[in-house]
């Protein structure tokens, strides 16, 4: 059993599990009955997605600086009761059935989903 990190709208990968959509939109365009169908998630769960103005500000984020400031930002929000919360309990079930979490963002390293794979690790979840 473990958690996935994965990009959404990718095809999903062999006993990937339950899809959460950690993001603050829907995909545009997409009827609501087709988000799963079509790759994007099972469940959405913009908990564990930055906040409206931290997303503007990761897209702008251009430097290292600048994502460093994002990262500590959205690192901050994580620690509010509600996402610390999920974040356990998602790092808890990681070790009895297998799960994913996403974001659209094409690469990790300068996406949110970063971030909650550093923050899933440090409380010890199952990460394939």
């Amino acid at each position: 059993m473990s958690l996935h990190i994965v990009r959404l709208g990718t095809p999903r990968g062999k006993g990937e599990g339950l899809r959460l959509g950690t993001v603050r939109r829907p995909p545009r365009g997409v009827p609501k009955a087709e988000f799963a169908s079509r790759d994007y998630y099972d469940v959405w769960l913009p908990l564990l997605s930055p906040s409206a103005d931290l997303v503007a500000e990761a897209l702008k984020a251009e430097d290292d600086k600048a994502w460093k400031a994002f990262v500590r930002k959205f690192k901050a929000q994580m620690k509010e009761p509600a996402a610390a919360q999920a974040l356990d309990l998602l790092a808890a079930l990681s070790h009895t059935t297998d799960l994913a979490v996403g974001c659209y963002c094409e690469s990790e390293a300068r996406c949110h989903r970063s971030v909650l794979r550093e923050l899933l690790a440090e409380r010890h979840a199952d990460i394939a």
